[in-house]
């Protein structure tokens, strides 16, 4: 890698696959594990149980039970995905993907397991594999916008910028009003050097998502190479309010003040 591609690599703001957990947004409210009978919960209790916790950002109570689920002997695709997409978050990606296998090999058309299967491969460095389990995803549910956005993630990665334009492209086809869509493709276009249309773009996700810091960030970043040191400083503040833990942010911020104190 030369010089200039490491500080490319740098200038670049970081964008992360979503994991897609089954059933949350199905999930009833008011169903819980009965604790005060002596009697196993069921099969079902357990399920929407975990989901629940799932829903609510509960993740330490949903992997429990994920796990008391599968140590039952009970299978169920769903579960085996989500317990592999929390796997996925707490590094544990060998056993993630062994779980997400077992999902797939339970539900061989669950696209949103193929998906997971997908960000656990592109971590795990595997990318041509992921690749096919995205695209695997895609064949099976055509307009499913996680895939297409996570597909085009990973074809960024690799530089392959023009099919990750049109995988994002296409997830705006989609879901015109999917923020992140947006925002990726507006990294893609300021990779390409089409630094106006990606402004465009930036400025069109925080229209959709006023509080999304990445785009906020995104767009800073693109002011910065624009020469507008200003409203990029402007932005990256901004960023920084909306979410502080944004490290990459204050790098970029650091830049843009010393550009100005250079005017």
């Amino acid at each position: 890698m030369t010089e200039r591609e490491i500080d490319q690599e740098k200038d670049k703001p970081e964008v992360k696959t979503f994991s897609v957990p089954f059933a949350l947004e199905e999930i009833r409210k008011n169903i819980t594990i009965a604790t005060n009978t002596p009697s196993k919960p069921s099969k079902e209790q357990i399920i929407n149980q975990a989901f629940k916790f799932h829903s609510q950002g509960n993740i330490k109570e949903a992997e429990k039970l994920y796990k008391y689920f599968i140590n039952q002997g009970f299978t169920d695709h769903r579960v085996f995905s989500n317990y592999g997409a929390i796997l996925r978050d707490l590094g544990k990606l060998k056993e993630a993907e062994l779980y997400t296998r077992k999902a797939i090999e339970l539900q061989p058309d669950a696209a949103e397991a193929h998906t997971n299967l997908g960000n656990v491969l592109k971590d795990l460095g595997n990318l041509q594999d992921a690749e096919l389990s995205y695209r695997k995803a895609i064949q099976i549910k055509p307009d499913y916008v996680r895939a297409h956005l996570n597909l085009g993630i990973m074809l960024r990665d690799i530089g392959n910028l023009e099919d990750a334009e049109l995988s994002y492209r296409k997830a705006i086809q989609i879901k015109p009003d999917c923020a992140d869509a947006y925002s990726n493709l507006g990294n893609i276009l300021k990779d390409l050097g089409n630094l106006k249309d990606a402004e465009i773009s930036q400025r069109k996700a925080i229209e959709l998502k006023p509080d999304f810091a990445q785009a906020h960030l995104n767009l800073g970043v693109i002011l910065k190479d624009l020469g507008n040191l200003k409203d990029a400083e402007k932005y990256i503040r901004k960023a920084i309010a909306l979410k502080p833990e944004l490290i990459n942010a204050y790098t970029f911020l650091g830049q843009v003040l010393q550009g100005l104190e250079e005017l």
